[in-house]
């Protein structure tokens, strides 16, 4: 991706976060949304762990129909109760966007083109444990870090 090539996604991108998610530490995913786009996930979890019952420590589900970010984390095969408050709804159709994920000792600190989305606190206790970053949905990828 570094050569600035898009890539369509009609699969799933799944990056390795080296050393597993750690306060400080920030992903950034940059795209281009669909011209009609229904979903865009942004996932963090344990790496080649597809099973349900792998942990999940930051899913994020934009819908584009009620204009939402729900955020939600999976525990021992359980997901907990979804938050989906926001100030803003920053993704539009065609557009280019710039979501940061940064982590810190309490939260996941979510911007989106350098504005601050919304928050959600850590659930799972390891946040070393959490090793790979998957996107998926109607997007063109540009750029992981």
């Amino acid at each position: 991706f570094s050569d600035g090539t898009p890539v369509s996604l009609t699969y799933e991108y799944v990056g390795e976060i080296k050393g597993g998610m750690r306060p400080s530490m920030k992903l950034v995913v940059m795209g281009i949304i669909d011209k009609k786009p229904k979903r865009l996930v942004t996932v963090s979890c344990k790496p080649q762990e597809e099973e349900a019952e792998a942990d999940v420590g930051l899913q994020l589900k934009v819908s584009f129909m009620d204009k939402a970010v729900q955020r939600n984390a999976r525990l021992a095969g359980k997901w907990g109760p979804c938050e989906n408050t926001l100030s803003f709804f920053p993704f539009a159709p065609g557009e280019a966007f710039k979501m940061e994920i940064v982590c810190e000792h309490q939260q996941f600190r979510i911007l989106v083109d350098g504005q601050p989305l919304c928050g959600f606190n850590h659930r799972v206790s390891k946040l070393a444990s959490l090793t790979a970053l998957r996107v998926f949905g109607d997007l063109q990828l540009t750029k992981v870090a």
